[in-house]
């Protein structure tokens, strides 16, 4: 089995993140706070801090790994940086200037940039004013025609890819002068090159909601999923890319995590971490679910039609139960009970391959996966 420990935390949590040494982790239990609990020696995790800022649903959060910062978005338009001073969590306030809810987060990879996609159909690349010892904000604005649904970080610290609810995936340049250094051996068409805002590509392979981009190891190569139950690669990101779709017959997708060049782990509304592979030729598929699927018992033969009937409809819409009548039905979900929305992992920093990542969903539990010991993956890690 590829979970190795399943932690249950709250009723329902919307995001989570881990510190850097993964003893704490910090998340939302679906209100305005953000508990951190802490690993004690008796293997058990114990709450000690609430961070208590916001006024609405923290929708995002992330943990830098070199500085030890924590950044949080949420629905009440606002974002705070939390600096760990003595015992305490001490919170900066970012000015985002957004006028509706913000919706995701990630820092970049040098740490000294975090990215805010948002309802307002604009995406916020926030950066530190030393002289004024407060986080600011430059806007990319006039791009979305909807609400952005995540961001993610291309290795160079430069471009930034976001999804949106418009169906489109797109790619800008982020390069901040005074925060961003030029590369001086780079020649001409370096990503130092372009300007702030720049949209490097716009992606039209989906039509309805996009969701969960990420970018390879390496960079070269972008994934994102779409609420149709599909999940799109694209290699040579520029003026001439090559994109894959991949569709598959279950519940659709929230977000993905790069495991290697050639794993993707896809999670979402299946409750039940999708493993995605690429063959020698660099074709993906679907390779097979990560955890257990439970059977469901069969339905008992008495009742009224009705009540079989409004049985089904519930099973089906409550944990995604098959509608063929011919044989019993099976849970989608394994260890998870309800929808997986976020999936983080649990790497050292310059690791190229990730073996162990946790899950978090609606159902409360945070859950860690190891892939060590899966041999129908290790030709691919």
């Amino acid at each position: 089995m590829a979970a190795v420990s399943v932690h249950k935390f709250s009723d329902s949590i919307t995001c989570h993140a881990w510190s850097p040494d993964q003893s704490m982790i910090a998340l939302c239990p679906n209100n305005s706070e953000v508990h951190i609990y802490r690993l004690s020696e008796e293997e058990k995790w114990e709450r000690t801090h609430v961070l208590q800022k916001h006024d609405q649903i923290v929708s995002g959060i992330d943990w830098s790994s070199r500085s030890n910062k924590i950044v949080t978005v949420s629905h009440d338009r606002n974002s705070y940086v939390w600096n760990h001073e003595t015992t305490e969590w001490v919170p900066t306030l970012v000015i985002l200037r957004l006028n509706r809810a913000a919706l995701c987060v990630q820092w970049s990879p040098k740490e000294n940039k975090f990215a805010v996609g948002s309802g307002a159909k604009t995406v916020c690349v926030c950066y530190y004013e030393q002289e004024n010892n407060w986080w600011v904000s430059k806007l990319i604005r006039k791009r979305h025609d909807s609400s952005v649904t995540s961001v993610a970080w291309h290795p160079n610290n430069i471009f930034l890819a976001t999804t949106s609810t418009d169906g489109k995936c797109r790619v800008f340049s982020t390069f901040i002068k005074g925060v961003d250094t030029r590369d001086a051996g780079a020649g001409a068409g370096a990503p130092s090159d372009s300007k702030f805002g720049e949209q490097i590509i716009q992606l039209d392979l989906s039509f309805c909601w996009a969701f969960g981009v990420k970018w390879s190891p390496s960079g070269n190569t972008l994934a994102y999923v779409g609420h149709n139950s599909m999940i799109y690669f694209v290699d040579e990101v520029g003026p001439s890319p090559s994109a894959q779709t991949v569709a598959f017959r279950d519940l659709p997708l929230r977000d993905v995590l790069y495991i290697s060049e050639r794993v993707i782990i896809g999670v979402g509304f299946d409750c039940n971490p999708m493993v995605f592979v690429a063959d020698e030729r660099g074709l993906w598929g679907f390779l097979r679910f990560l955890g257990e699927r439970k059977a469901a018992a069969s339905s008992a033969k008495s009742g009224s039609q009705f009540s079989e009937a409004f049985g089904k409809f519930y099973g089906q819409s409550k944990y995604g139960i098959s509608n063929d009548s011919d044989q019993p039905s099976r849970l989608r979900g394994g260890i998870h009970e309800n929808c997986i929305n976020c999936i983080v992992a649990l790497s050292k920093l310059g690791d190229s391959t990730v073996t162990r990542f946790s899950t978090s969903g609606l159902d409360g539990r945070v859950v860690i996966w190891d892939l060590q010991n899966q041999e129908d993956l290790s030709e691919y890690l």
